[in-house]
């Protein structure tokens, strides 16, 4: 079974190419932030910032904590799929939902809306996702979703590379995991002043920088670019670069449980259940709707990764955005709400 996504169809791409060379040069030094920041890293100097402002009252925002010299560097890089919103299978139709309970029953494609009329995906149910983004176009934001059951990507907005900030640590996670699995690592492992286990834990749920580093240290450079490869996913963790698409179909594949075994899921879809920085995604999703999420906030960088669940149908919902600084996470934290309530009234 190969869960790569396969182009389907095609939308218009936001703006066409009217951005020019002000996206590339945002782009560019993003991408030449990334790299100097793993150079810096390597050769013993800190390079993740903490973020100060932006978050709501009720919350505190965790910072991008620092990764000591020592410590391996996350990332993830390459060519990313060009062109506008998009709609790509990136799993099988036989996949099913998991919960962090129980093995799930064999889920059948989706066709059709919850009412029972026409397809979830239209232009009725897009239009709402283009205006936020076409209103909010001082920023990138890359939109990505998926029917876990039938596992198409439909992509709005910017659907190139970001820098993939603390998102990234799902890929790295299921990574370790899948060593586990095959006999070449365990959870009991001892790492840092813990276990693996423990590690991997506060990596998702506390996104604890040196968890990561000690987790992507023990998956290895070459074997976390030959997992995300297994995937369809170009990598190279020095530069931490994903495309919103990219990590959707991390999320759909792990959610239908065809990355990891039914306990593994089910422990690590609980860490995304309840983490330390619930106000983006899950503060916008309407009641009655369950949440798993990684977000990752890194300077310009502020993203959530999530899966929707309710009763018996899942979705992937990933939002990337680029803006200047953590001086406009407050504008581009009420864009990711402004997208989570379009997306929920559309899909349930």
């Amino acid at each position: 079974m190969d869960p790569r996504p396969q182009l389907r169809s095609g939308r218009r791409r936001r703006g066409g190419d009217s951005r020019g060379k002000g996206l590339f040069g945002r782009r560019r030094a993003q991408v030449l932030t990334a790299a100097a920041a793993a150079l810096t890293l390597l050769s013993g100097t800190a390079v993740y910032v903490a973020i100060q402002a932006g978050p709501p009252a009720d919350a505190v925002a965790p910072p991008e904590s620092s990764i000591s010299g020592t410590q391996a560097a996350p990332g993830m890089a390459g060519t990313g799929t060009t062109g506008g919103a998009t709609a790509s299978a990136s799993s099988p139709a036989s996949a099913s939902p998991v919960s962090p309970t129980a093995v799930p029953p064999t889920a059948t494609p989706s066709t059709a809306g919850p009412d029972g009329g026409a397809a979830v995906f239209s232009p009725a149910f897009d239009a709402p996702i283009n205006a936020i983004i076409n209103a909010n176009s001082r920023y990138d934001v890359g939109v990505a979703l998926i029917d876990v059951k039938d596992g198409v990507v439909h992509e709005y907005g910017d659907n190139t590379k970001f820098v993939a900030a603390s998102t990234a640590k799902i890929l790295a996670a299921s990574a370790y995991y899948h060593l586990v699995e095959t006999g070449k690592a365990s959870l009991s492992t001892r790492m840092g002043s813990s276990t693996a286990a423990v590690q991997i834990r506060q990596m998702v749920q506390q996104s604890n920088n040196d968890s990561w580093a000690l987790i992507l240290r023990a998956v290895g450079h070459q074997g976390l670019t030959a997992y995300a490869a297994s995937l369809g996913i170009s990598y190279d963790r020095t530069v931490n670069l994903l495309t919103p698409a990219e990590t959707a179909t991390t999320l759909s594949l792990l959610y239908s449980g065809q990355l990891l075994n039914p306990e593994n899921t089910a422990q690590l879809l609980s860490y995304m259940k309840q983490t330390n920085y619930e106000t983006l995604i899950p503060a916008a999703v309407p009641a009655g709707i369950e949440v798993f999420h990684k977000y990752g906030l890194l300077s310009g960088n502020l993203h959530d990764a999530s899966v929707l669940v309710k009763g018996d149908r899942a979705y992937v919902f990933v939002v990337y955005t680029l803006g200047k600084n953590g001086s406009d996470m407050p504008a581009r934290t009420s864009i990711i709400h402004q997208l989570t309530q379009a997306v929920a009234e559309g899909l349930f």
